[in-house]
C-alpha cells in the first residue's frame, strides 16, 4: 500500500454526518459521478455533496426511479448504467466522454449484497461482477474523464476476513455462500482502490476505500425479515435493534470526507471507517497487499477486456 494504515487525527467520528464532514468546504464547479447515488448511502452521499456546490451525475440501473428520488436535490442529472453488463458500463462511460466534462470525484458505492446465486454475463457470481468487476471497468473507461487531483472512493464494507479472494474460484463454481461471495466482493473493492492508487498517483488522482458502516437501507433487500431478526438487527415488528448502526447521514460521511477533504492531501490507497484512516481494518493483512492487489487487477483486466493502465 502506498501509505500506511495510521490514524490521522481527523477529529471526525463515527457519529459525524456528511455534512459535518463538508462544514467549510466548497465544490462548486466540482463534478462528481456517483454510482447508486439515488437510494439508500448513495442518496445521502448526492444530497451532501450537492449542498456543498457540486454537481452530480448519478448513473442508474432505474433511471427512472432515480430520476423520481433526485427529482428536489438541485445540480443532479441522471444517466443509464447497469453494472452487471459491461456493454452499459462501456455505453455510459462512451457518453460522459462525448460530453467533454472532466470528473473530480468517482464515487463507487452501487451494490448487490447477500443475494441468492445469480449468474450474469458469462456465468460470473453476480456479486463478484456487480461490486467488483462493473466498478474496475467503469472507472477504467472513464479515466481520460478523470481532472487532476480528482479522487475515487470506494464503498467497501466491514468482517471481510469471511472471504478473501478465492483465486482458483471467484465466482463461486463449487460451494456458493452468499456471505462469502459478498466478503469476497467487498475484499476485491479494497484491493482495486489500492492497486488504482498505485498506477494513478503520478497522474495526481488518488483512490480511497472505506467502510462506511452498519447502515440498514434499501442494500438488504435480499434479506429475509427472518434473517435480520436472527442476526439482531430488527425485531418482528421491523424496528431496528441493533447495537451500533448508524443513520444514512452518517453513513455517508466517510464516503464524502474521502472524497473532498484536504486533511487526506498527500494520502491514498488507504482503507477508512469513521471519517479516519482504519488502523486495523478487518481484511488480514494479506487481503490488502500490494501483490494481492496487483494480482486482481491482472485477473480483473482479464475478464473484462479492459485496463487503462496497460504497458504502465
Amino acid at each position: 500500500m502506498t501509505t500506511p494504515q495510521h490514524k490521522i487525527g481527523s477529529g471526525f467520528g463515527a457519529t459525524s454526518t456528511a455534512f459535518n464532514v463538508l462544514r467549510g468546504i466548497d465544490l462548486h464547479g466540482k463534478l462528481a459521478v456517483v454510482t447508486g447515488g439515488y437510494s439508500g448511502l448513495g442518496l445521502e452521499i448526492t444530497r451532501a455533496l450537492t449542498g456543498a456546490g457540486a454537481r452530480v451525475v448519478v448513473p442508474a440501473r432505474r433511471p427512472d426511479v432515480a430520476a423520481e428520488n433526485l427529482a428536489d436535490i438541485p445540480n443532479t442529472e441522471v444517466d443509464t448504467l447497469d453494472l452487471g453488463d459491461l456493454d452499459s458500463v462501456a455505453a455510459f462511460a462512451e457518453r460522459f466522454s462525448a460530453s467533454g466534462r472532466r470528473i473530480d470525484i468517482l464515487i463507487n458505492n452501487a451494490g448487490i449484497m447477500a443475494c441468492p446465486e445469480t449468474r450474469i454475463g458469462p456465468g460470473w457470481e453476480a456479486q463478484f461482477a456487480t461490486n467488483h468487476l462493473g466498478h474496475y471497468a467503469l472507472a477504467n473507461r472513464l479515466w481520460p474523464s478523470l481532472a487532476p487531483g480528482a479522487r475515487v472512493v470506494v464503498v467497501s464494507s466491514g468482517d471481510l476476513r469471511r472471504s478473501p479472494i478465492r483465486w482458483d474460484d471467484v465466482h463461486f463454481g463449487q460451494g456458493y455462500n452468499k456471505w462469502e461471495a459478498y466478503a469476497q466482493a467487498k475484499t476485491a473493492n479494497i484491493l482495486f482502490a489500492a492497486h488504482l492508487d498505485a498506477l494513478a498517483r503520478e497522474s495526481k488522482v488518488r483512490a480511497f476505500s472505506l467502510h462506511p458502516g452498519a447502515i440498514l437501507t434499501p442494500l438488504q433487500r435480499h434479506l429475509p425479515k427472518a434473517e435480520m431478526v436472527a442476526m439482531g438487527w430488527i425485531d418482528e415488528d421491523g424496528k431496528e435493534i441493533g447495537e451500533g448502526f448508524k443513520t444514512p447521514e452518517q453513513g455517508a460521511a466517510t464516503a464524502v470526507w474521502a472524497a473532498t477533504s484536504p486533511q487526506l492531501e498527500g494520502l491514498g490507497g488507504v482503507h477508512l471507517q469513521d471519517c479516519e484512516v482504519d488502523e486495523a481494518p478487518d481484511p488480514a493483512p494479506e487481503a490488502i497487499a500490494p501483490a494481492e492487489a496487483a494480482r486482481l487487477w491482472t485477473l480483473s483486466a482479464q475478464l473484462t477486456g479492459v485496463d487503462a493502465f496497460a504497458g504502465k
